[in-house]
Parts: structure tokens; sequence; C-alpha cells
């Protein structure tokens, strides 16, 4: 008999920034071809092939930027950044023309308080993490330091904690969201710790073991490091979107309540664990890696099936890779040469334009 694994797909709902980011942009995927080049073994992906198609998603964004240096939109840094940061991670130059219009466009968002957003932004925290990335990523000699240490400035004030008046004790703390004073979720918190590291802060460094209560809330595992109801109720190791306010999950609620957990949000969960430094042999990572070897799929985002799925892939390909994992042993014991896997699929829905494309109008 076989046992039908897929979580409850939710409804379909309004999309956020998310969806605004990852439905249509190739970013993800050429980060995440990157990715599948950082170690590869001998039964590993063609690096001719991945070449080839990371090659075509850079040249995809190089077209698709305007004049002023932006993609999409000249007041959408959140955007600019990611395919800039793309296109550096794909081994283009810092002084390439495409990349240097991005920088100086970015450049033209960063602020006296030291964050890189637009005027009346919502996403702050998104917007200068990104942001942070990509100057990152071209401050190879130190020409973009002030701006990065500025940048890692403003995050450090954006987050909930005692400066804003938020005990320990409070499902938000540690947690950054949208912006000053918005809810935060773990999608959020995520793009901190990243860019934080990448600025080269410590993995012990006070803001990224605050996040670590914050993403330790997120897990559907009662322990002593989640101790809210949501994580009695599935106790199945995975991660859902945030405990705060309330808590939400975008898979849905489960009959009683619980917050259903998902792939996209279970990799994030791992991702930022191992930027924070927690073990391989700790509760929380164990609990997370069976849910995502019960779970493991190239073809979509366990519990939200389509949507948010270029989201996933980078996501996915980004914890594996952070995790040094070579071979995938999902629940059955199957061994899946995960960077092999993913290659060969991206490879396949690679459009004719160089760009990947997501249908599903939600993410």
């Amino acid at each position: 008999m076989s046992v039908d694994r897929s979580p409850t797909r939710p409804a379909r709902a309004a999309g956020t920034l998310e969806g605004y980011l990852m439905r249509t942009l190739c970013w993800t995927v050429v980060c995440s071809v990157c990715l599948l080049t950082s170690t590869l073994s001998a039964a590993g992906p063609d690096p001719a092939k991945l070449a080839q198609a990371r090659n075509r998603g850079a040249d995809f964004l190089r077209k698709s930027q305007s004049a002023d240096g932006s993609w999409t939109s000249p007041n959408a840094p959140g955007i600019s950044g990611l395919c800039t940061f793309a296109l550096l991670r794909s081994g283009v130059s810092a002084d390439d023309p495409s990349v240097a219009k991005g920088l100086k466009h970015l450049q033209s968002f960063v602020r006296d308080d030291g964050g890189i957003y637009a005027q009346d932004s919502k996403h702050r925290n998104y917007e200068t993490s990104i942001a942070l990335q990509a100057f990152q990523a071209a401050n190879v000699d130190g020409r973009h330091q002030q701006v990065v240490d500025n940048a890692v400035k403003f995050l450090r004030g954006l987050q909930w904690d005692e400066e804003e008046q938020t005990p320990e004790s409070d499902p938000a703390y540690g947690g950054q969201g949208y912006g000053s004073h918005q809810r935060p979720d773990l999608s959020n918190t995520a793009f901190f710790i990243e860019a934080l590291r990448d600025a080269g802060i410590p993995q012990d460094d006070p803001a990224i073991q605050k996040a670590m209560v914050f993403v330790s809330r997120c897990q559907n595992m009662e322990s002593a490091y989640n101790t809210t109801p949501f994580a009695r109720q599935v106790n199945d190791g995975g991660f859902y979107y945030t405990p705060a306010a309330g808590g939400s999950s975008q898979a849905g609620l489960t009959p009683d309540g619980g917050l259903r957990s998902y792939a996209s949000m279970t990799y994030a969960g791992l991702k930022s664990m191992i930027y924070a430094g927690v073990k391989p042999d700790d509760p929380r990572v164990k609990a997370a890696s069976d849910w995502v070897r019960k779970f493991y799929s190239i073809q979509e985002n366990p519990g939200m099936g389509q949507q948010g799925l270029f989201y996933y892939y980078h996501t996915f390909a980004k914890a594996l890779s952070v995790m040094g994992v070579e071979q995938f042993e999902d629940a059955d014991g199957v061994r899946h040469d995960w960077r092999q896997e993913l290659a060969s699929h991206l490879e396949s829905i690679q459009l004719d334009n160089g760009s990947w494309v997501n249908s599903e109008s939600r993410w």
C-alpha cells in the first residue's frame, strides 16, 4: 500500500513581497545553479550543462536590465538587488557594466540611517538584507565596506528584542519582519541571518543568537526551545511562517488549529540553524532533517505545491549546500544525488530566452 506523504495544500491567498520577487524572475535559479557547482562530485551534474544554463540565465538578466540599472521597476531595490547579486554569484565581475549599473542604482537607495530601501517602503528588512548581500559580493577591495557596515547596523535596529521592549518570552523575540514594528516571520529572519553572515558577522553574535530564539519557535517541535502552543499541535519537526501575533502558516491550519509545516520554510529554518552554529546532532536539526527526508521533492514545494517554487529551489539548494550534504537519503532509504537531480530539472524547464517562470500566480 502506498502512503501519501504530501502535506495538505492551502487555498490560494493574496501574495506578499515574496510573490513579487519569486514568481517570474530567474535570479533564484541563477543562484541555485551556482550552488550546484560548488562541490561537484564524480556523479554530480555535468559542469558544461550547468555553465550553459547559468550563462543563459545571466544573459537574460543582462538583457532585461533597464537603462537606469534597475529591473522591473525603478523603485524596486529588492528585485534589483536580487538580480545584481545573482549576476555576481554567477561569476560576473563587480566591474562588469551590468553589475556596475545595478550597484549604482542600489546606491541611490542608501539612506542616512544605513538602510537600503525605497522611500516609504514597507519591506525595509528584505530590501536592505538583499542589497547588503549584493554590495558584500562586490566588496572585493573594500570599496563598499561603509555601506555594508551601515546596513548591518540598520538591520540590527529592526530586530525584535529588548530595545523594542520585547521580552524573550514574547513569540516575536529575536525575529525580523518586513520593517520596523511589523510582525516578524521566518522568511524575513532567514534573509537577515544570511545577510549578516555574508557580511562577516560571526555565528555567536548576539543578534544571530537572538534570531535563533525566534527561528526555534517557528518549528513544529515541542521542546525547551519552543514552548508555544503551536509546537505540540503538529509536532512533526517542520517549520512554519511565524508564531508571532497569533501565528500563521502559508500552508494553512490543521483541523485543530495547528500551523502546517511546509518545505520552503523548513529549509529556511535548517539553513538558519546551520548559520547560527547549531550542530547536526541537535534535536532541532535532527527533527527538521527527518521532515525533509519524508518530503524530499524536486517537482514541488511540499506543503505548497507549485506555490513559491523557485524560492523553494533556492532555499533547498542553499540549505543542503551549507549542511555539506552530497547524497541525500530520503525516508524510504533512497539515495539522491540532489545536485544532479535539481540541475537536470532546472535545465529541462529553462525557457528559450534563458529565464525560468513559475506559472503559479501565488509566488
